[in-house]
């Protein structure tokens, strides 16, 4: 197994889960946003090894499975260089995509709810093409994300690779960095220092939230599902009607809005801190919540960890890292 983007949040819970599973698993990273203190346990074990490399360059490697999970996945981090955030998109995949065409190996891209952009329809469906800015400052990662569906698709189409690619909506739990500047991590940390919650607009807006372990409980299942030549071969041309391998939404459909979300921080961790408003960044989707219908049916899952479980799991780590 390859998990690119290994040493990162999701990725590190991912190594961890394939080798519980009893899988070797290769961890590529480049640490820009990654750490290798989110898989320093995994060293000891004798089917992991970590490998530093940049999937913008090609790597030649044997392998049967490919996770493709690198890039920088919160606004901060993403706009830092975002010419770079999109050479990661676009030659990441491509990398990937020619690396699982040599050795025939299945290839899963970790795409993201991003590619609905500010949606219209609600909640999103994989149908729903998306109302995205292609020359805002967030469309280094969302175009990005886009043009990475694209290309994996048409290596489905023109390749018959094994592709899948699943939609992560706002994922939350232990690992995620504490600077990362998305909601969960910048409410706990202001939370557990007692200082005032910055919320950005008026706090109504809305997200959904799923614990990491519901999450790559979900990867591995899109991972596993067999979709059969046959179905492939009839997937080629409307992937978005026939199920499988098309895109699949993972994540939370339990809505919550940033005020609540702010509230409940600050009462599980016994905070004094207040709450304080500040403007709406530049093209900052209102509501965004995912239709997982689809998972639901074919895969036989749905999140079971709740906000309020989640959310005291996730602050204990915050709380033990910031010791």
């Amino acid at each position: 197994m390859l998990v690119t983007g290994g040493a990162g949040f999701i990725g590190s819970h991912l190594c961890e889960r394939l080798l519980q599973d009893g899988h070797e698993v290769l961890c590529l990273d480049n640490y820009f946003t990654g750490m290798k203190r989110n898989v320093a346990h995994l060293l000891s074990n004798p089917r992991f090894e970590l490998v530093t490399h940049d999937v913008t360059q090609p790597i030649l490697l044997e392998v049967d499975w490919i996770f493709n999970l690198a890039c920088p996945a919160s606004p901060i981090h993403y706009q830092y260089n975002p010419v770079k955030t999109t050479k990661v998109n676009v030659l990441g995949a491509l990398n990937m995509l020619g690396l699982a065409k040599r050795v025939r190996a299945r290839v899963m891209q970790a795409s993201t709810s991003e590619v609905y952009g500010d949606p219209e329809v609600h909640p999103q469906k994989e149908e729903y093409w998306g109302s995205v800015n292609p020359i805002g400052i967030r469309s280094c990662y969302d175009e990005g994300k886009r043009v990475a569906e694209t290309l994996f698709f048409d290596y489905l189409r023109q390749n018959n690779v094994d592709v899948k690619v699943v939609r992560i909506f706002n994922t939350y739990g232990p690992r995620m960095r504490p600077d990362d500047g998305r909601v969960v991590s910048n409410f706990i940390t202001q939370a557990l220092n007692n200082k005032p919650i910055t919320i950005y607009g008026d706090g109504t807006q809305t997200r959904s939230f799923c614990y990491i372990d519901d999450l790559i409980e979900g990867m591995i299942r899109m991972m596993d599902y067999e979709t059969g030549e046959q179905t492939r071969e009839r997937n080629y041309t409307k992937p978005y009607l026939s199920g499988l391998p098309g895109p699949l939404n993972l994540g939370n459909p339990h809505e919550v809005s940033m005020r609540t979300m702010a509230d409940m921080i600050v009462s599980i961790s016994k905070s004094t801190s207040k709450v304080v408003f500040e403007d709406l960044p530049e093209d900052d989707p209102k509501r965004r919540c995912p239709d997982i219908s689809k998972a639901e049916n074919l895969l036989k899952w749905k999140p079971k960890v709740t906000l309020d479980e989640g959310l005291r799991k996730t602050i204990d780590y915050f709380s033990a890292v910031n010791r």
